[in-house]
């Protein structure tokens, strides 16, 4: 009776804070080059609540924002760099934005103080960490120095050590522990499993998890398990209308997609319906 009471009132909680929050993944990456200035400004007017950018430590301690460790993907033909065998100059005058559409030529790759000056009053980013615990010490600074208040950022993170610090050394910031799922190809079960997923919430502190919407994995009984342990219920990353709704009925915090004006338009849509 009491876990049942536990779920319910998180759950009402939630709800009636803001329903599920549309997080534009690595901006709006659908329209824009990832991880760009002009996808995280292009998510705003978009309507996304939440921007979501992925960050590394650079050779001279910068700290940039982009998703590999190298700068292959996002910018072929050009000299591929290793972001943390860089400095930020080297890697600025790479050109990140060509290879979606030529009107994106000479996007340049951003640093954090940037991307989080683009975040409006009421708006929030989550930020990812990329690399290792190194950054922390950066990243604590460049944070507390922005005009951000803590409740507007949240780092999130696959690696358990990074969590646990950034809960530890910033317990001022939300945090959630990332993962995604492999099926095993002789018993076909899925790890991590549900019990799994909770023990690493609690021994990392973390404030939320930020799971890959496999909906093969995540059910409501998935859901209630970490409500019942007080955490958040974050979604990525979902480009598909009805994998949405699904994520919607199960009252998650927030749904990341690479296209947050077609996805919430497609909930707002369905809601009205009902």
């Amino acid at each position: 009776m009491q876990r049942l009471a536990t779920i319910i009132i998180v759950s009402l909680l939630c709800a009636a804070a803001h329903g599920q929050e549309i997080v534009a993944h690595r901006g709006a990456s659908f329209d824009a080059p990832e991880n760009t200035l002009s996808a995280f400004r292009l998510a705003w007017k978009q309507n996304a609540d939440v921007i979501e950018g992925d960050f590394y430590l650079t050779k001279d301690e910068q700290i940039v924002c982009i998703h590999d460790k190298t700068t292959k993907r996002v910018a072929p033909k050009q000299t591929t760099l290793t972001i943390a065998k860089s400095t930020l100059a080297e890697l600025r005058a790479v050109d990140v934005g060509s290879w979606k559409h030529p009107r994106f030529a000479n996007e340049r790759i951003p640093v954090l103080e940037e991307v989080l000056a683009t975040v409006p009053k009421g708006k929030r980013i989550f930020v990812e960490i990329k690399c290792g615990p190194e950054i922390i010490p950066h990243l604590k600074r460049q944070l507390a120095a922005s005009s951000l208040a803590p409740k507007q950022i949240v780092i999130i993170c696959f690696q358990k050590d990074v969590v646990t610090r950034s809960r530890r050394e910033m317990p001022e910031y939300k945090a959630s522990w990332l993962t995604s799922y492999k099926q095993s190809s002789i018993k076909r079960s899925w790890k991590p499993t549900r019990d799994e997923v909770v023990q690493a919430l609690k021994t990392t502190s973390a404030t939320g998890l930020g799971t890959n919407g496999n909906l093969n994995v995540i059910d409501q009984d998935f859901v209630d398990a970490v409500r019942e342990v007080g955490r958040e219920f974050h979604v990525w990353t979902v480009n598909d209308v009805n994998a949405a709704r699904t994520f919607q009925k199960l009252k998650v915090d927030s749904i990341t997609t690479d296209r947050p004006a077609y996805i919430r338009d497609a909930l707002r849509l369905k809601s009205s319906a009902d």
